[in-house]
């Protein structure tokens, strides 16, 4: 009989052999650097929203502030060009050749155009294996209409999609220069800035295959003149601002103490000397109060639409791991139009087609063919008004501080910065009074990705960077500076700790544009912001040596940066 083997046996034999084959370990997946969503929005005073003291109905970026940090002390460029080529490149606007508009004035630091030697967020980013995406306003390159150079558009400078608007303000329902990648476009039938733009942010984010991490700057042109929204919109509004702007001033100030936001030894900085008390006969009382209605739902409807992108977010489960900035480019604006002074007669207009392109930052119609109204002529909400808000609501909008987008003072300078990163931030709600800037932004996008900042790109080379990372900030650790630094059509300011040197341009600064001046060490301010955030005290005649060293300090930045010497070209 011959032998044979058992068939248990048999099975013994494999599952021994099998259970000593160690199978390949499967590779743990890769944690990809943070996704970045830098949200700026355009002309905002800094007790606007919310989670900031105000009045207006945003509850998604309250809920981000809530369960994110805010920084108390962030400063921008005090004006939209400035302000957004510092924020992409981590330059002072001046070293990005943007010193002022998109405009040639003759020095590399007024070219008006992006400088070579700067490198976007996006390009930086690009090399690290990020994905970028842009949607919105552009504003850092000049707007031509036939043959423009294009090297300076955001397709040119780091983004690999592009939709929005190559130059600054115009109708949220027909803006000038309205572009999809490279090429001007028309708008849509039932264009409205706020949602197309953010609808394309959030098609980006849907559509981002998730084997890469992602870049998007989403830059709202809202709440920026002309003040439109639609009627619905609006009309949640209805009868919110009948107190008027003073007593809105007190109450966000009072919102802003029991926030921490503002200091109980701060005064309140007086109303304006141009602004009329609203307790006495103030001439179109119900179109003043339009224009703030229409201005506070263009804000609530801006707030939807980042509702819109985080509800994005989570929809691909990205929301954990992305960081999230929220800004704003100047103060409020105190701007009231009366620089528009030649416009066509109605009878001579002829209303674009639907699929022109529209070349006008003030439209002569609306695509419907109604002539377009400029400030009191016309109504504020639809897209045949063209209205700003002026000095009235803006000094309410800037609560508690002084001045307006243009100069340096609180007013001008300050801005909201919310930062939502769940992955790293998860005591939610606490407020940041590091001093920081525009130029921080780089440097922190920088750290968070792990990316090098380029010595050189494109065969440039390219400046150091000026700012310094927030992180250590976010962890509640103070940020290592020597001082920050201002200038914008003559107005100068450096902030060194509690300390803040402020000049305001005037007449008798004649250097402003003199080319071969030195400004002399004086017309300055001197404020201890940790005591007077509002600027009432000028301390300047008791610390000569502090002036005389922070003065000294700007001039040597200004000789550094090419702001000195002055452009003679205006």
């Amino acid at each position: 009989m011959k032998d044979t083997v058992s068939p248990f046996l048999v099975i013994l034999i494999c599952l021994i052999i099998f259970q000593s084959c160690e199978l390949p370990k499967e590779e743990p997946k890769k944690q990809l650097p943070p996704n970045i969503i830098l949200i700026l929005a355009d002309d905002m005073g800094y007790s606007d929203i919310g989670c900031y003291g105000g009045e207006i109905n945003t509850p998604v970026l309250d809920q981000l502030a809530g369960n994110g940090l805010r920084f108390t002390q962030f400063y921008n460029g005090a004006r939209c060009c400035p302000s957004r080529a510092s924020l992409l490149t981590g330059l002072y606007p001046q070293q990005a050749g943007i010193g002022h508009m998109v405009y040639d004035r003759g020095m590399p630091a007024f070219r008006g155009d992006l400088s070579n030697n700067a490198v976007t967020i996006a390009e930086a980013l690009k090399r690290g294996g990020y994905s970028t995406y842009m949607s919105g306003k552009w504003h850092i390159t000049p707007y031509v209409i036939d043959k423009p150079d294009k090297s300076n558009w955001p397709r040119q400078r780091g983004f690999d999609k592009f939709y929005g608007m190559i130059s600054g303000a115009g109708s949220h329902y027909d803006p000038r220069s309205l572009a999809e990648e490279n090429d001007y476009v028309p708008p849509s039938e039932d264009f409205y800035s706020t949602t197309v733009f953010t609808d394309y942010a959030v098609k980006c984010i849907e559509e981002h295959r998730r084997d890469s991490p992602f870049f998007l700057y989403l830059s709202y042109p809202a709440p920026h003149w002309p003040l439109q929204a639609p009627s619905k919109a609006i009309a949640a509004y209805k009868g919110k601002y009948d107190k008027g702007w003073d007593e809105m001033r007190k109450a966000r100030f009072k919102r802003m103490k029991k926030m921490g936001l503002a200091n109980e030894e701060w005064e309140l900085s007086p109303r304006d000397s141009f602004v009329q008390p609203w307790s006495e006969n103030v001439p179109d009382k119900a179109w003043e109060l339009a224009n703030m209605e229409t201005y506070a739902a263009m804000t609530t409807l801006m707030d939807k639409g980042i509702g819109r992108v985080v509800d994005a977010l989570e929809a691909k489960g990205q929301l954990e791991n992305t960081v999230i900035f929220y800004l704003q480019d100047n103060g409020a604006c105190a701007e009231e139009l009366d620089w528009i002074k030649k416009r066509p007669n109605s009878e001579d207009i002829v209303a674009l087609a639907q699929d022109d392109v529209q070349t006008e930052m003030i439209p002569f119609t609306s695509r419907e063919g109604k002539p377009v109204k400029i400030m009191k002529e016309g109504w504020p909400g639809p897209a045949d008004g063209y209205t700003a808000y002026g000095l009235n609501w803006a000094n309410a909008s800037n609560t508690p501080f002084r001045e307006y987008k243009h100069w340096v003072h609180e007013g001008g300078i300050a801005t909201p910065l919310i930062v939502h990163w769940p992955a790293k931030i998860k005591k939610g709600g606490e407020l940041r009074e590091n001093p920081a800037h525009l130029i921080d932004i780089m440097a922190t996008c920088m750290d968070i990705s792990g990316q090098q900042y380029p010595a050189s790109y494109n065969g440039n080379t390219i400046y150091p960077m000026e700012g310094t990372s927030l992180v250590p900030a976010m962890e509640g650790n103070d940020l290592e500076r020597e001082a920050i630094y201002w200038e914008h059509e003559g107005n100068r300011a450096v902030r060194m700790g509690k300390w803040k040197l402020i000049s305001k341009a005037s007449k008798k600064n004649s250097y402003l544009w003199d080319k071969t001046a030195e400004l002399e060490l004086k017309d300055w301010e001197l404020f201890d912001i940790e005591k007077d955030r509002t600027e009432m005290h000028d301390i300047a005649a008791t610390n000569p040596e502090m002036v005389k060293t922070m003065a000294q300090m700007w001039l040597e930045w200004g000789k550094r940066t090419g702001i000195i010497p002055r452009p003679s070209k205006k």
